[in-house]
């Protein structure tokens, strides 16, 4: 059996080294346009930032150990530019000298991946802007910083390529100015979510203006301009474009193989295109969104490697199947990590999903022991059922571990009464005997079973102000002097017993700093009679979010609060 790959980074070169594995008399061929395979696409922007500095570690494998140890033909600096599914060929060009030549194949594995979007605007080919795609990219962007010391850049675009560009320019002292032309970065985010990124990002020093689509490109005295719909330019000595990617997916058009969302690959479960003996994996390729069983791209590392493990166990016979991604995915922003899986907020909205959300303020671990630091916990659930549909997490330490256990549960259909169950492990250093995944799961259930009401940050402004309603802040009289939501009157929760009679019976919307002292005082209100409601993730979260809304750019930290 004659194996060709198309691509040789994350899908490709799984897929290689598992076929190999499997079947030790396979000729397994890569093909490869750059000069390096399986590299870390991921770990390309620490390289620009001097954290990762040797060169050797951006690739796991070469051509040489793919030869070494696996027998397998890795050719680089070659493209194909034509596959034959009729004739079971591909035709590829030496980039090295132009030449051309033909290989056969008995199975076609394609994993081109995805491109960086280069849009077509004025300027755009300034040897001043950068993309961060390949290894070669890195390289060309570590020298110039290195070469000419530029003291300001602009990065465009606010996902993960973007920020961790900018963190690592400024991590080798370039003053660094991004621009999003939405009002949020990190798309997998909702925007209440997000609030918490923009404000510690601004906290950091970085120059984060949302809202600033750009048009263009001109040089000027030395510096590229960036040029802005109705605002000033921004003058940088280099620019990051990091907009987004797009399957790079023309060969696949061209051979005739069904295309899907945004122009990916369409293949089935067993990650078979429409073509026989023609297989895709990879950025490159459409799936299915997990929660909701709907068609999505997912360009992340970890769905490509199992893709490409699944091909090689089909193309040797085997019955291995890619059930879907949850799209879980981990960022670190300086000292902040931030971390999300299933679906969020804003998808549930737009597939008109039954859905409901809590905030919670956790510590990573119990908060006598010392270094305990707070994270923010949004939780996305189906209210009937209470199965857990995403969660998002922002915080400094624990946060990828409350994430992964999040994932898990998601992706064995859990509920808020399973997380309210799980064991998981518990010493002071290192959680709470009730962990936050617990917690989360607790403060959905006490929704579910109607021991508490909760209302929104959101709807803070849209309640009544006739007197009607009773806004009623349970903090302490210092923190409710330092800041409060307008309107709200202040009874600290230990003295909250002594002053019902205080209390009209009339709907009372209670808040205090996290979600927590003001359930405490919804238990004890609605068994004196009161109709109460609790404002989930409490003044923090509604302050930082009203501060996002209000200001651009945002103050760093709205009075009184923080992450």
């Amino acid at each position: 059996m004659k194996v060709l790959i198309v691509g040789g980074v994350a899908g490709g070169a799984t897929a290689a080294a598992r076929l190999r594995r499997l079947d030790e008399q396979a000729e397994i061929i890569i093909l490869e346009r750059t000069g390096f395979v399986s590299y870390a696409n991921c770990g390309l922007p620490y390289y620009v930032g001097n954290v990762i500095t040797e060169r050797e570690a951006l690739t796991l494998q070469t051509p040489e150990s793919f030869r070494d140890r696996f027998a397998i033909d890795v050719r680089v600096h070659q493209e194909v530019t034509k596959i034959d599914p009729a004739q079971k060929t591909v035709t590829i060009k030496r980039l090295t000298d132009g030449s051309q030549y033909t290989e056969t194949y008995d199975k076609l594995i394609l994993s081109p991946g995805a491109k960086a979007v280069k849009p077509d605007v004025p300027g755009v080919e300034s040897d001043k802007i950068f993309t961060l795609r390949t290894v070669e990219d890195t390289y060309r962007m570590q020298e110039y910083v290195k070469e000419h010391r530029p003291k300001r850049a602009v990065v465009i675009g606010g996902g993960f390529i973007g920020l961790e560009t900018a963190e690592n320019l400024m991590h080798v002292g370039v003053q660094v100015t991004l621009l999003q032309r939405s009002k949020q970065v990190m798309p997998p985010y909702d925007e209440d979510m997000a609030a918490l990124l923009h404000s510690y990002l601004r906290m950091v020093g970085l120059d984060l203006r949302l809202n600033h689509p750009f048009t263009g490109f001109r040089e000027e005295n030395g510096q590229i301009l960036t040029l802005l719909k109705d605002k000033e330019p921004v003058a940088a000595d280099m620019v990051v474009l990091a907009i987004g990617v797009e399957p790079d997916t023309h060969l696949a058009k061209e051979a005739g193989l069904t295309l899907g969302q945004k122009g990916a690959i369409v293949v089935n479960e067993k990650m078979e295109t429409s073509l026989p003996d023609i297989y895709a994996v990879g950025d490159a390729v459409e799936v299915t969104q997990f929660v909701t069983g709907q068609k999505t791209l997912i360009s992340l590392a970890g769905p490509a490697n199992k893709q490409g493990r699944i091909v090689a166990d089909v193309i040797c016979g085997r019955d291995s199947h890619f059930t879907g991604s949850q799209g879980s995915s981990v960022i670190k922003l300086f000292d902040l990590t931030a971390a999300t899986t299933g679906i969020n907020e804003k998808t549930a909205k737009s597939l008109g999903l039954s859905y409901d959300k809590v905030v919670n303020y956790s510590a990573s671990h119990a908060t006598y022991y010392p270094g305990a630091n707070n994270m923010t916990i949004k939780t996305i659930f189906e209210p009937e059922t209470g199965r857990i549909l995403g969660a998002q997490i922002i915080g400094f330490d624990g946060v990828d571990k409350r994430l992964d256990v999040m994932a898990s549960a998601i992706g064995f259909g859990a509920t808020a009464a399973d997380l309210e169950e799980l064991d998981l492990s518990y010493a002071p250093p290192f959680s709470s005997a009730k962990d936050p995944v617990n917690m989360a799961g607790f403060t959905i259930e006490n929704i579910r079973k109607g021991l508490v009401k909760q209302h929104h940050w959101h709807d803070v402004a849209s309640l009544p102000k006739d007197g009607s309603v009773t806004l009623l802040d349970v903090r302490t009289k210092e923190e409710f002097a330092e800041n409060h939501i307008p309107g709200a009157i202040n009874i600290p929760l230990d003295e909250l017993r002594l002053h019902l009679d205080e209390l009209e019976k009339k709907p009372l919307y209670v808040n205090c700093y996290s979600g927590l002292r003001s359930y405490l005082a919804c238990r004890i209100l609605s068994q004196h009679g009161f109709d109460c409601s609790n404002l989930s993730g409490g003044f923090r979260f509604y302050a930082f979010n009203t501060a996002n809304q209000a200001f651009d750019p945002a103050p760093t930290y709205p009075c009184g609060v923080k992450l």
